[in-house]
């Protein structure tokens, strides 16, 4: 991961104290400071093509990220190679030893299902070179190693089996290829390094069937013109007239991908957080800062709430179990989105979100008010500006008493323990589409005397 013009070193020491902010504190914020993958485009609509590609995608607005490979294997975070600096000829006999147990796919797309996601994105390749499908360009592939098995084949059979979409994560970065790095200054090179590419991705887009989303990664060293990658996507198209592109092969594509953050776009720009559920994209043994259930369905909801998507990954053990933290944060999820779903699902636009113990989503009037800090026997919104008709609580249906003056929606006689876990949401029916402002109370609510 990490769409970098530096190398990813580089980039920690410039952007580590930001980075640290966001996992500290376990919760994305929205911001305008833009990420790698993030702000491109911003102000260009849809094209219509763009809309009838994507309507699926909208209404998806969750998904699974895949990281496995090598590195699971070694259990070090994903970026180990390159970090650790661990030569080839130390790295490659993981591709001896990494061979996940059968049904590992099954497994991770019931997972899925079950959490409330809608689409799956898994490595195909990732920047350590290994492929983890059949192919006829290498010998460092799944089908060759290990595994001696099609592990994308069985992937893109799971997610199917469990009715879910399918995408293919593609890095174009290589540290294991011979012209992976001096493409950049060799032009022999760099032309041999493309037809690699290129041809392997046109394996991944032929063999099989229908493919929904292509997520490429990492450029370096190369840019556009040097991946030729208005020629990647148009045979990209060409093999696959439905599918939607992301942003990281220097082209604009159909959507952008903050990474670690949640960074809304304007215009119409479609946009998808990813984010990791430790700090680790691959499978790292020592890595135990989890993400609770309540911190993913509260990123969840601050992206819907702006009209993104919410990629979210894990990483499998060698075998390609899930680590348990991961599978009963995403239990917990998928409980919540069985009674939640369709305000996640079915949200617009929102504008109302301040409050500092509730997130908001919208459905038309209806304001779905998600209590993540259950403060008590009532609950209140500053400065909505539109009359509420009624309150209830979503789990039970249970109709709730409220006032409302000028300044605030007051709701009262709730129970001192939060109805629902693990966050609690209030459907507040509005006569008109739901607004907020703040700085309203703040000029005009009355004071008090010296």
């Amino acid at each position: 991961m990490n769409e970098v013009s530096l190398n990813r070193r580089e980039m920690l020491l410039g952007a580590g104290a930001a980075l640290a902010s966001v996992t500290v504190s376990g919760i994305a914020q929205t911001t305008a400071a833009k990420m790698p993958g993030a702000g491109d485009a911003s102000d260009t609509a849809p094209t219509p093509d763009q809309v009838r590609r994507m309507k699926w995608w909208h209404e998806a607005r969750f998904g699974m990220f895949i990281h496995f490979g090598l590195y699971s294997q070694h259990a070090r975070h994903e970026w180990a190679m390159e970090d650790e600096a661990i030569p080839i000829a130390e790295y490659t006999p993981l591709a001896k030893q990494f061979n996940p147990a059968p049904g590992f796919a099954r497994a991770l797309a019931k997972l899925a299902k079950s959490a409330g996601m809608k689409y799956m994105v898994m490595t195909t390749k990732h920047h350590e070179g290994f492929c983890n499908f059949d192919t006829k360009l290498t010998d460092y592939c799944a089908t060759k190693q290990g595994p001696k098995r099609d592990l994308v084949r069985e992937y893109v059979e799971a997610a199917r089996a469990e009715g879910l979409r399918v995408g293919f994560y593609y890095s174009l970065m290589d540290w294991h290829h011979p012209d992976g790095a001096i493409c950049a200054t060799d032009e022999a090179a760099r032309k041999r390094f493309v037809e690699y590419t290129h041809g392997l991705i046109r394996e991944l887009l032929t063999n099989y069937g229908k493919i929904d989303v292509l997520w490429y990664d990492v450029p370096w060293p190369l840019d556009a013109k040097g991946w030729e990658s208005e020629r990647m996507n148009k045979m990209v198209f060409e093999l696959q007239p439905d599918i939607i592109v992301n942003n990281r092969n220097k082209l604009t594509g159909d959507f952008s991908t903050p990474e670690q953050k949640i960074v809304a776009e304007n215009g119409g720009r479609a946009w998808e957080s990813c984010m990791t559920l430790n700090d680790s994209w691959g499978y790292n043994r020592a890595d135990d800062n989890w993400k609770s259930s309540k911190t993913v369905v509260r990123n969840l909801i601050t992206c819907v709430r702006d009209g993104g998507n919410y990629l979210l990954n894990v990483g499998p053990k060698p075998d390609g179990s899930i680590p348990e933290p991961s599978v009963q944060a995403l239990t917990e999820v998928g409980q919540w989105m069985a009674v939640n779903g369709d305000t996640i699902y079915k949200s617009d636009l929102c504008q109302p979100r301040r409050s500092n113990y509730a997130s908001f989503t919208r459905t038309g009037n209806t304001l779905y008010m998600h209590v993540h800090f259950w403060p008590g026997e009532d609950v209140a919104i500053s400065g909505l500006m539109t009359k509420v008709k009624s309150v209830r609580l979503l789990k039970t249906g249970q109709e709730l008493t409220f006032q409302q003056d000028p300044y605030r929606v007051h709701i009262v006689g709730l129970t001192q323990d939060a109805p629902d876990y693990p966050v609690t949401t209030l459907v507040i029916e509005c006569e008109s589409e739901p607004k907020q402002d703040t700085d309203f109370v703040r000029k005009n609510k009355p004071r008090g005397s010296v």
